[in-house]
């Protein structure tokens, strides 16, 4: 059995370098909602020590010095490239894996061992020649091997992006486990990997060395299946088709303190529109829907207050009009005016399959019908033009929602905007 890792690198800096060819080689950060903190670092930044989840306030300075360029999150770039890159990876092999937004697995069963690691290098140049992203591959028996593959094709230069274990020697494998910290093997964490240092276990070797039994009596099953999967034995099967969402929810941060319950519903409205469009994506309904307001945590020298509240709906439905007005409801039985919120928030829950929703016998067939044609109509222009083309009214108008979360360097939609198309000037 063989399976290969594909991993974008960087994945959020990369997309904006394939637009932004200026940017390669440069320090670059890509921010969190309202130019928060750091999220993704290119290789330049993760040299300067720069880590995850820094506040970009504090690295004001550094960046200046240092010449580190921030852009803010364009999550519609992202989600688009990620799907690009997918449907490249899915022709390689007829069984994918989507693990993350930029990483899949492939199954590699049936190919001649011989061909994995040219199989790995044709994915590669593929989805650098069409995308101008540059990822790595990890390829061997077993998922959590893979991992550590992929991580190797990344770290050492001279296995060119890909590396296939099961064709490294049995002295080559030792080096690599015993250099590599056991926290780089999938699924250990930082807590977990004080508790094994705690057991003299330091190195992915050390694990991989470890009975699995006297793992599993120490620490648990999963630490146990980990180091049999470490040692060839495959317990991990691939998932073909990803599991639906059992709870679908659009939360953003507030661009700035808003008071006016009309501002909060259109808030409110904008989100459970983007929450709908995500259920109707995983051909789903929803039973529930649940609001949440706050104020911001990091001024306790203000009045506090957060609070939410679960909607239940007659008939589970993934009508956006039907869905607003349960968010509305929500919002007005626990909305107080004499707070300044900082964050809202739509979950929708109690979500099964479309097909198994149950018809009021009661209702006019028709008024069903109509609906579902309605709503195929609105994701098909949303498809087309992008999210952004219908809006229902009380959603209000995209370019005067000043409680809008803060993008002061957001790249263009490249890719999901006609408007924002790239253009070539001789």
């Amino acid at each position: 059995m063989a399976i290969a890792l594909i991993d974008a690198n960087n994945f959020y800096v990369s997309c904006e370098r394939v637009f932004r060819p200026d940017l390669e080689g440069r320090p670059v950060v890509v921010l969190s909602n309202n130019d928060g903190c750091v999220v993704a670092r290119s290789a330049e930044v993760k040299a300067l020590g720069i880590a995850i989840g820094t506040p970009w306030f504090q690295l004001q300075k550094q960046a200046q010095q240092e010449g580190i360029i921030a852009m803010s999150s364009n999550y519609a770039l992202y989600a688009d490239m990620s799907n690009r890159m997918m449907r490249i990876l899915s022709t390689f092999s007829p069984i994918q894996e989507v693990y993350s937004i930029d990483e899949c697995f492939l199954d590699l069963r049936g190919f001649a061992p011989a061909h994995l690691s040219r199989i790995g290098q044709a994915a590669r140049l593929k989805i650098r020649q069409w995308l101008g992203l540059p990822v790595g591959v990890g390829i061997a028996a077993t998922k959590t091997l893979a991992k550590l593959a992929n991580h190797v094709a990344k770290k050492y230069p001279e296995y060119q992006g890909v590396c296939n274990w099961e064709s490294l020697n049995t002295q080559t494998r030792q080096t690599l486990l015993q250099n590599l910290p056991v926290s780089e093997v999938w699924g250990v964490g930082r807590r977990l990997t004080e508790k094994l240092a705690s057991q003299g276990i330091q190195s992915v070797w050390d694990l991989q060395q470890t009975h699995p039994v006297w793992m599993r009596q120490h620490f648990n099953i999963l630490m146990a299946r980990t180091i049999r999967e470490l040692q060839g034995e495959s317990c991990i099967a691939l998932t073909e088709i990803a599991p639906t969402k059992q709870e679908i929810q659009s939360s953003r941060s507030f661009g700035r303190p808003v008071t006016r319950i009309e501002d909060l519903a259109e808030a409110i409205n904008v989100y459970t529109v983007r929450a709908t469009q995500k259920l109707r994506q995983q051909e789903s309904i929803c039973g529930a829907v649940r609001i949440d307001i706050r104020t911001t945590p990091f001024r306790p020298d203000k009045p506090q207050y957060h609070a939410s509240q679960t909607v239940a709906l007659a008939i589970p439905s993934q009508d956006t009009r039907i869905l607003i007005k349960a968010a509305l409801s929500g919002l007005r039985h626990i909305y107080r005016p004499q707070f300044a919120y900082a964050k809202a928030g739509v979950h929708l829950t109690e979500i099964r399959s479309v097909h198994q929703q149950q018809r009021d016998l009661f209702a006019a067939e028709a008024l069903d019908i109509r609906s579902d044609q309605l709503m195929k109509t609105l994701d098909a222009i949303h498809t087309r033009f992008g999210h952004n083309a219908l809006q229902p009214g009380v959603a209000g108008l995209q370019g005067q929602r000043d409680w809008s979360m803060k993008r002061g360097n957001k790249s263009p939609s490249y890719t999901t905007c006609w408007s924002d198309l790239a253009r070539a000037r001789s």
